[in-house]
This record gives structure tokens, C-alpha cells and sequence, in this order.
């Protein structure tokens, strides 16, 4: 089966019309875990302890796992059964005619998965050539967890995951984060964990909150103005930079961040004069030792005269 974006995904499990069958890849683990927690959002919470069970490949046998899964959900319509370590039981450790047979009764279950339970398989790195892999790639809902594609998916990201772990953003705010730091997943959620304790206690995260509390990313930082005015050696346009940024409500902090950025990035015989302004600021703003605007305005006349 084609594979299925995380978005996509979220529709079925808001419609409640799932398949037998999931499985779970990505390189982010944390992203694995967290789509396969939501899947237990589609069974009552009262009804859970009847109805989800979690498996970890590495501790169960095949036999456990179909067991579970034809079970017979109780008062709800299905079976929830979540397979961590999903990789373990479908690659065994040791060839054996014990593990071989195994993984025949697990082809077997593959090819006739109850209808009445949703399996999941949350799986790390697999051996694509076996044929156990081949097998389950071939019938189950295939999602990929780890790959944004746009900033509308990664902002439809946000809200899912702020609105799991409680967190209200306006859609300002939603659209600064994305802008802010990218389609990189490690990033937006480390993003949301900045302004969810930048902002305790508010009603809301605003844009302004995001821009406050969370660094650019490198994307952001490689098209970021003062980077552009400095490499051309701009003191005028770096400095209007600086003070748009500083206006706009740039943390003294992050600018000093992105300003690093742009001194490692200059040529060979700029570079080690600028990192040493930069790490002089450093300790300057860290001691209160003097006006962080001044500081900084400093700052950039010296990385743009550096030679």
C-alpha cells in the first residue's frame, strides 16, 4: 500500500474507520511513540483497560500478539493492540526452526488480521529484504511519522499536538512557530515545549510569545538579514537589521544565537576574529556587562570589519 502522511492518518482515526493493520516508521522515535498514543484515543476511556493493550516485540511471543488481537472488544467496536519494538519480533535475533515457525504463524495472522482489532506496529529499523517485512508492507496502512512536507502539514501538526497536551495557541501563533523553525519535527516539538513554558498560565500563546521564546532555525538563520548584511560586510543594513529585530521583539539571547550563525559562516580569514567577538559578547551579556542593544550593535560593526 502507498503510504499514509500522519494528517491523513488523523482523519481515519476522527472518523473512527481504521484498518486491521498499521504500520508505524520514521527516524524519530518520540514521533513513532506519540501517532501510535493516539490511536487509543479511538476506544472510550472508560472501556481502555478492556479494549488496548500494549506489546513490546522484544518481550512477547507471535502467539501473545494473536491472542490479543482476537480477543473480542468489550462493548466497543474494536481492539486496540499496539506493537512497540515492533522490529524485534519481525527480525528475530537467532535463525531458528523455532523463530522460523514463529514467524510463519505471524505471515499467517498478517494475511487474516481480525477485523474487530486494530494492530499497530511501531517499528525502528527494519531489514526491508524479509519476507515477514515484505509481507506486512504490502497489507497494512503504511504511515511515515517523521517526515513533514509543508508548512500547512507542519502547522496541522501543531494544533494536533498542542490540542493533545492542552496547550491553546492562537493561529498567529501557530503560523510563527512553523515559519519560525521550520518543517523539522525535533524542532517544532522542542518549539512547543519553549513557548508551553514561556507561556504557563496565559489564556493563550500569541505570536509575540513564539518570537520571545524560540531561536530561528538554521533555515530561517541562513536567509536572516543581519547573516546576509554582514557576509557583504553591510555595516549600515546590519545594523538596521539588528534594530528591526530588536524592535520586533528579538530576545537579546537568540540574536546573539543567530549572530554565531553568521560568523561561522564567514570565510577563513574572518572567521576566527569573529568567533572571538562573538564569545566576548557572550560573557559580556551573561555578566550584564553593559546595554544588550550596544552590545550587540558592537557586535556587528566588528564581525563586519573583521579581516
Amino acid at each position: 500500500m502507498p503510504p499514509l502522511s500522519a494528517s491523513d492518518l488523523r482523519k481515519q482515526l476522527a472518523a473512527g474507520d481504521t484498518a486491521p493493520l498499521y504500520m508505524l516508521v520514521g527516524t524519530d522515535p518520540v514521533e513513532r511513540t506519540a501517532v501510535a498514543g493516539e490511536f487509543i484515543d479511538i476506544v472510550e476511556e472508560d472501556l481502555r483497560p478492556f479494549n488496548v493493550e500494549r506489546l513490546y516485540g522484544g518481550e512477547v511471543r507471535v502467539d501473545d500478539l494473536i491472542d490479543s488481537a482476537r480477543t473480542l472488544p468489550m462493548m466497543a467496536p474494536r481492539r486496540v493492540v499496539i506493537v512497540g519494538d515492533a522490529d524485534k519480533l519481525l527480525i528475530p535475533k537467532r535463525e531458528s526452526a523455532a523463530a522460523e515457525a514463529e514467524l510463519e504463524r505471524l505471515e499467517g495472522f498478517i494475511q487474516n488480521a481480525p477485523t474487530h482489532a486494530t494492530v499497530v506496529f511501531v517499528c525502528g529499523q527494519l531489514d526491508m529484504r524479509r519476507r515477514v517485512v515484505k509481507l506486512l508492507l504490502k497489507l497494512a496502512q503504511v504511515v511515515d511519522c517523521g517526515t513533514i512536507e509543508s508548512a500547512a502539514e507542519a502547522e496541522r501538526w501543531v494544533k494536533a499536538r498542542a490540542a493533545r497536551e492542552g496547550v491553546t495557541l492562537e493561529p498567529a501563533a501557530v503560523k510563527a512557530l512553523v515559519e519560525r523553525v521550520g518543517l523539522d519535527l525535533t524542532r517544532l516539538r522542542a518549539g512547543l515545549e519553549r513557548i508551553s513554558l514561556y507561556a504557563m498560565g496565559q489564556p493563550a500563546v500569541t505570536a509575540n510569545d513564539v518570537k520571545q521564546s524560540v531561536p530561528p532555525g538554521p533555515e530561517v538563520q541562513e536567509d536572516f538579514g543581519i547573516a546576509n548584511a554582514i557576509k557583504r560586510n553591510d555595516v549600515r543594513a546590519a545594523l538596521k537589521e539588528l534594530t528591526l529585530a530588536l524592535d520586533g521583539g528579538a530576545m537579546p539571547f537568540f540574536v546573539l544565537g543567530q549572530l554565531r550563525s553568521a560568523a561561522e559562516r564567514l570565510p577563513p580569514p574572518r572567521l576566527r576574529g569573529a568567533i572571538e567577538s562573538v564569545f566576548r559578547t557572550d560573557i559580556a551579556l551573561k555578566s550584564s556587562g553593559g546595554d544588550p542593544r550596544i552590545l550587540l550593535e558592537r557586535l556587528v560593526v566588528e564581525l563586519c570589519v573583521t579581516r
